[in-house]
C-alpha cells in the first residue's frame, strides 16, 4: 500500500477500518476529483496556516469543493494574519510534503503544535477520505472514526461553520 505505515499501523491499533484507493499522484483537488468520482465519501481539502509571528500552525479540513479566499479563513478563525506554511514547517510539523496535506500527518506532531479547525458541515457526513501522507492514495473512513482518531493524536480541535 502507498502511504506512510505509521498512518496504518495507527489506524490498525485503534481498530480503525478503511478503505484503501490507490491512484497516480494527485497533489491538487482537481487532480484528485478523476479518481474519487464512484467512491461513497466526503473528500476533504486540507489545508496548513502559520500565523503571522509563525508561532502558531493550523490545520483547516473542509469540504474539498469550497473555494474559500485565505482572506475568509482568517476572518473565521480569529486567528490573526495567516499564510499557508512553508515546505519545511509542513515537514517539521506533520511530516508532509506539498500536496499530501493530511490530518493524518498529525500522528508526527508529537508536541503538538497543530491546532485544527473543521468545517462542522463535515458531520454530516457518514463517511470522509484522506491521503495517508501521501498523494498516490486515499483512504476512506467512517466521520466518527475520525474523531476517535482526532482523539488519539491530542490535538486541539474545533468545528466551524466555514461557507
Amino acid at each position: 500500500m502507498n502511504g506512510d505505515p505509521k498512518v496504518y499501523q495507527t489506524l490498525l491499533e485503534l481498530n480503525i477500518p478503511f478503505k484503501y484507493v490507490a491512484h497516480p499522484p494527485a497533489p491538487t483537488i482537481d487532480i484528485a476529483m478523476q479518481y474519487w468520482k464512484e467512491h461513497d465519501a466526503q473528500h476533504c481539502k486540507n489545508l496548513f496556516f502559520r500565523n503571522h509571528k509563525g508561532d502558531r500552525h493550523y490545520l483547516v479540513i473542509l469540504d474539498c469543493l469550497k473555494i474559500m479566499s485565505i482572506h475568509d479563513i482568517e476572518k473565521m478563525l480569529k486567528q490573526g494574519k495567516l499564510t499557508f506554511a512553508s515546505e519545511n514547517r509542513m515537514n517539521k510539523y506533520l511530516g508532509l510534503k506539498p500536496g499530501s496535506v493530511s490530518p493524518f500527518g498529525l500522528i508526527n506532531d508529537t508536541e503538538k503544535n497543530v491546532h485544527v479547525f473543521i468545517d462542522i458541515n463535515l458531520k454530516k457526513a457518514e463517511k470522509i477520505s484522506f491521503h495517508p501522507n501521501e498523494n498516490t492514495a486515499s483512504l476512506i473512513i467512517n466521520f466518527d472514526d475520525f474523531i476517535r482518531f482526532l482523539n488519539f493524536t491530542g490535538n486541539i480541535y474545533e468545528f466551524l461553520e466555514l461557507y
